[in-house]
């Protein structure tokens, strides 16, 4: 397998987190393939120069997603999903919905995957359950993507052309007080950020209701995985979208693994992947 790498950010901005940290795990996984009979984790740290901790979550994520295996002390092979003949689409997407549904277990609320396709928002999926509710859709999302963390989560990446035409037509409705309607102020939110900042909905799409996303894009479509949280509590939102970040490239490798992301070749002009932390 190899490296890949993410859509072009707008103005040159760096590529998400999520996607630096499985473009870590990828490496590593490069040099798995390359041992058909398991490679111990000081061989691994030699290959790919990662610092320890950053090659040690890089393989709990690769063993997460079934696509390393634990085959003695500090020793890993080709995971389960690797192996020819051993998996298949509906095998893949069941361990997508086992991933969203720990995430939304940890985060303690429901989450979302997002992908921004032929011009439109698209929820693509999702993990609720009585205690983590779905937002109620009382707006239909392609029309509120300025009030959206997932919706400001995908137009983050498009570039100001693409983003001038999807507000001309979806305009920049007031939906809640809180709904900024200022395509100046929106894109100043967008591009202002630091780029490991998830984005958020402050009671902008519905009163009660809060939100936050993080980008996860590695095709050629934007993505997203977002969390909605029905009372409107910073401190616990702040908590939550901190643990989904943490945990948006085991999303991400979920994703790939069940084909529902197909990730662009990486160019040979990009440059290698960063390994801080």
């Amino acid at each position: 397998m190899s490296t890949h790498a993410a859509r072009p950010s707008p103005e040159g901005r760096p590529a998400p987190p999520a996607l630096e940290c499985v473009h870590r795990a990828l490496r590593v996984l490069e040099v798995v393939n390359r041992h058909a009979g398991g490679v111990n984790l000081t061989q691994i740290a030699r290959e790919t120069k990662l610092p320890q901790l950053v090659l040690t979550r890089a393989v709990e994520q690769l063993v997460r997603a079934d696509l390393a295996t634990p085959i003695g002390p500090d020793a890993y092979a080709a995971g389960h999903a690797l192996l020819p003949g051993e998996t298949d689409g509906a095998e893949g997407r069941g361990h997508l919905r086992e991933t969203l549904a720990w995430v939304r277990d940890a985060v303690g609320a429901a989450v979302y995957v997002a992908r921004y396709t032929d011009g439109e928002v698209a929820i693509t999926q999702y993990a609720d359950g009585p205690a983590a509710p779905v937002v109620e859709e009382w707006v239909d999302f392609r029309a509120a993507a300025h009030a959206s963390a997932l919706g400001k989560a995908l137009l983050a990446q498009l570039d100001h052309e693409e983003r001038r035409d999807h507000l001309s037509r979806h305009p920049l409705t007031p939906f809640t007080t809180h709904t900024l309607t200022s395509q100046q102020v929106l894109f100043l939110q967008l591009d202002g950020r630091p780029p490991d900042t998830p984005l958020l909905d402050l009671q902008e799409y519905a009163l009660g209701t809060v939100c936050a996303a993080v980008p996860i894009t590695a095709g050629r479509n934007p993505e997203c995985v977002a969390l909605s949280i029905p009372v409107p509590d910073p401190g616990r939102l702040k908590q939550a979208a901190r643990i989904l970040q943490g945990e948006a490239a085991a999303v991400l490798l979920a994703l790939i693994v069940a084909g529902s992301t197909r990730p662009a070749a990486r160019r040979p002009e990009d440059p290698i992947l960063s390994t801080s932390a």
